[in-house]
């Protein structure tokens, strides 16, 4: 899960604990733990005040760092509706899916390996 990669990224790189962060949000530690680790999902208005106080983009903190366009736009990146519906399937399996993510490095060299 994105949002949690990226709350424990900003946290470490602000040199916060949890606990800290914790503070900061109104949240126990045990919150904050489990958004990192993907087993909670922030509210709408924790979201927004992890955006508020941590000064983030609100896309970056949802893993948008391509933005995705028509085929027929220039400099944009497309997909395909069958990309489209194995992602979304993935995500149903939060556990598979931040194993992949996070570390994408090592998932590429695997999926390399079986490729090839």
């Amino acid at each position: 899960m994105f949002i949690g990669e990226r709350i424990k990224q900003e946290r470490i790189k602000r040199g916060l604990s949890q606990q800290k962060l914790g503070d900061i949000l109104d949240l126990s530690k045990v919150s904050v733990c489990g958004y990192e680790t993907g087993v909670k999902t922030p509210t709408l208005d924790t979201f927004i005040s992890l955006v508020e106080k941590l000064d983030l983009d609100p896309a970056y903190l949802l893993g948008i760092d391509h933005y995705i366009k028509s085929k027929n736009e220039p400099y944009r990146i497309a997909i395909a509706d069958n990309d489209l519906v194995i992602l979304k399937e993935l995500k149903k399996h939060k556990e598979l899916y931040n194993r992949i993510c996070s570390d994408t490095e090592k998932t590429i060299d695997i999926i390399n390996k079986r490729v090839n």
